[in-house]
């Protein structure tokens, strides 16, 4: 019987690490056709490997957030449109790893990609590499629109986490389809409670976002 008790104990502690804390979900719990893919879990980003913390594509945001997202993917749904999201709740041991990153300036891997025509000794004077990131607060989104039978990203002009002016909201040496597809997806997710931030397209935060001071570093697995 003690044995068994131990094995009882162990198994909801285990379960009870598992979870995000209080006020965080896993996303797709509540939207379950999103499309995630969380960038800094894989190669596929300015660094060039997975960042730290990231164990897992599993999307995790507050509350709040995933019943104002859930909202902004299913007014999209009725145009045969969904949401990809490229990144959520971040830790700050991510954003740690960005900082040594940034400051190695030897290692340019990619960035022909990311950054060509900007310094990598410039990235901190002109905001591409912060040492606090609103993602870490757990309530902003990094995503775009899909087109619903294809999903393939519609055109906005800039890739993901592109650095540099093409990717400012009101960049204007862009197509016309292209600045529709900004609007558009401006458009909805201001409806819905998010604001942007101006030098990228992809970027939103929950406005009254339930935890606006505290940086959180739990793993996301």
């Amino acid at each position: 019987m003690k044995q068994l008790f131990k094995y009882i104990v162990l198994f909801f502690c285990t379960f009870s690490f598992a979870q995000p804390p209080t006020g965080f979900v896993y996303v797709k719990d509540f939207i379950p056709d999103l499309n995630v893919e969380l960038r800094y879990y894989t190669s596929n980003n300015f660094i060039g490997k997975p960042a730290d913390g990231y164990q897992s594509n599993k999307l995790i945001l507050t509350v709040k957030t995933v019943k104002a997202l859930k909202q902004v993917h299913e007014e999209l749904q009725q145009q045969n449109l969904c949401l990809k999201v490229y990144d959520g709740y971040r830790p700050q041991q991510a954003v740690n790893h960005f900082i040594k990153w940034a400051r190695n300036l030897n290692d340019t891997i990619n960035k022909q990609v990311f950054y060509p025509n900007v310094k990598k000794k410039n990235l901190f004077k002109e905001g591409y590499i912060a040492s606090r990131s609103g993602h870490s607060r757990g309530s902003t989104v990094d995503l775009t629109i899909i087109d619903g039978n294809t999903g393939k990203p519609l055109n906005m002009g800039s890739p993901y986490d592109f650095f540099g002016q093409s990717s400012w909201v009101n960049y204007e040496n862009i197509t016309g389809k292209q600045k529709a597809n900004r609007q558009l997806l401006q458009s909805i997710m201001l409806k819905h409670g998010f604001r942007n931030y101006p030098k990228e397209w992809w970027h939103f935060t929950l406005r009254g976002e339930p935890f606006p001071n505290t940086y959180f570093d739990f793993l996301v697995k």
